[in-house]
């Protein structure tokens, strides 16, 4: 679901109300607007919107607890709520997702991160809606059905387990060997494939539990080939004479292969996009042969589990989301380093260390000398991979939890937790050294390009430094300092 969607706006403040309206107008939803509890509820009950964006604080309540109100109303429970707040992300982000947001933005927002975020629970929850549908109609027909057989009791034990809160590798797990008890069988296992190939993963096998990933050719499994080109379940009831084995029978001749299995069903199933499986069960020659009813209640069991699959695929697909889009936002695009929003969380967490354990850090603040002069004279581009090997250059020289970062433009950062004055100013030395011995590439066949760097080095704890940004105004002022006595040098 993307634009047209409807969101709903909770925010006392009306500059908050008209900025966010005006930028999702702008990118085609559409938006309604409440500046109180009471008015958010009064347009809940008009229209149950796509996606919440929701205060912390509002006039006549707490975001926080209208937000435990919303998710306890069955009407509401599903509304994606992505929680805004000024206050720190530590104080609020873990109350607010404890009571069931599906993210939290700090205000002052920016636009292209909001937009991204929203987009990505519009599209999770529209998927998260139409599986949860599947999965209710599929349930309500499986018990319908319970009371046809014993089978279809033994059906509703297998459910009650895969639906649980499981990764996708344990839901096939669980499911090969639930169905292979319920089916009587010692052979049950699940494959996925891809599209046009010729080889195919067992992902789990009842027959042995340390099968997770074994890849196997088409060739010597017919039943899975036919089930997955007619998308139609397979029923094998002896494999000794069915024409379908008749090119295999022919190669476990010439072989000397003796084969126990005496019947297979292969089930097609579609995974994702692009990803399909088929459940196979077989049964040995000391078993019974499988038949219709086998594949009945096999068909019934496969088709229930895939709704239960795809819901387990939709959940590591939207974490999996979210950690790239936290990356996202915590990494400077060109050096791949960390930005600035990221490494004052570091530098927060190193500070109040320190105090707690009578420490110290030290920040360095890295300038690149008349670094303009490289952009005119060689251009953008050999500036942006001048940026880049001076991050390549910086990460190699700080130890395993120093930290490195980009301020902005030529300048960067680097925090180096349990360090003093001496050894700040120490290790700022071997960093100006390093870049200006340096011999960055230009153009081929040319001379390497020579840059030098100043640095300020700032302390904590020290005097008059209580919080991030003054660390940051002290660095920044001993970097003023070394650029004013002559650039290429560090000042503290």
């Amino acid at each position: 679901m993307a634009a047209g969607a409807r969101i709903l706006v909770v925010d006392d403040d009306p500059a908050v109300l008209e900025s966010i309206g005006w930028l999702l107008k702008e990118n085609g939803y559409d938006v309604a607007r409440a500046t109180s509890g009471e008015a958010c509820l009064e347009q809940l009950a008009e229209r149950t919107p796509d996606l919440m964006l929701l205060d912390i604080l509002l006039p006549d309540t707490e975001g926080y607890l209208l937000l435990e109100r919303l998710k306890a109303d069955e009407r509401w429970r599903d509304i994606p709520v992505l929680m805004l707040s000024s206050l720190p992300p530590e104080d609020a982000s873990v109350r607010a997702l404890g009571l069931g947001a599906v993210d939290f933005i700090r205000k002052p927002f920016r636009p292209k991160e909001l937009l991204a975020r929203v987009q990505a629970h519009l599209r999770h929850g529209a998927v998260f809606r139409s599986t949860r549908d599947a999965l209710q109609k599929t349930e309500a027909a499986l018990y319908r059905a319970q009371e046809d057989a014993e089978s279809r009791r033994k059906l509703v034990d297998i459910l009650h387990e895969v639906t649980g809160d499981l990764s996708v590798s344990e839901l096939y797990q669980l499911l090969v060997g639930r169905a292979a008890r319920a089916l009587g069988v010692s052979h049950c296992s699940v494959i996925l494939a891809k599209t046009g190939t010729r080889t195919v993963t067992v992902v789990a096998a009842v027959e042995n539990p340390k099968i997770t990933h074994l890849e196997v050719s088409l060739d010597r499994y017919p039943e899975i080939e036919a089930a997955l080109e007619t998308g139609q379940p397979v029923l094998v009831e002896d494999i000794a004479t069915h024409p379908l084995y008749e090119g295999v029978r022919q190669v476990w001749g010439l072989e000397g292969i003796e084969v126990n299995i005496r019947s297979v069903i292969a089930l097609p199933f579609t995974v994702d996009r692009g990803v399909y499986g088929v459940f196979l069960v077989r049964r040995t020659r000391e078993q019974s042969a499988l038949g219709p009813a086998d594949l009945e209640f096999a068909e019934a069991v496969i088709t229930a589990a895939v709704a239960v699959i795809q819901r387990a695929r939709m959940v590591e697909h939207t974490m999996a989301d979210n950690a790239r889009l936290e990356q996202l936002v915590q990494t400077d695009p060109l050096t791949q380093l960390l930005n600035r929003r990221a490494l004052s969380e570091s530098i927060t967490a190193e500070m109040e260390r320190a105090l707690r354990y009578d420490s110290s850090l030290a920040l360095l603040m890295i300038d690149l000398d008349h670094f303009k002069r490289v952009n005119d004279t060689y251009g953008h581009l050999i500036g942006d991979d001048v940026l880049r090997d001076t991050a390549a250059l910086l990460t190699a020289l700080v130890r395993g939890n120093d930290v490195v970062a980009r301020y902005g433009g030529e300048e960067f950062l680097i925090l180096l937790p349990e360090t003093d004055d001496a050894g700040g100013v120490a290790f700022a030395e071997r960093v100006r050294d390093a870049i200006a011995s340096h011999a960055f590439a230009t153009r081929p066949r040319e001379e390497g390009l020579r840059i030098t760097a100043s640095i300020g080095v700032a302390t904590f704890p020290a005097a008059r430094i209580e919080s991030v940004e003054d660390l940051f105004a002290s660095a920044d002022a001993a970097l003023y300092r070394a650029k004013a006595e002559g650039r290429d040098r560090v000042r503290r």
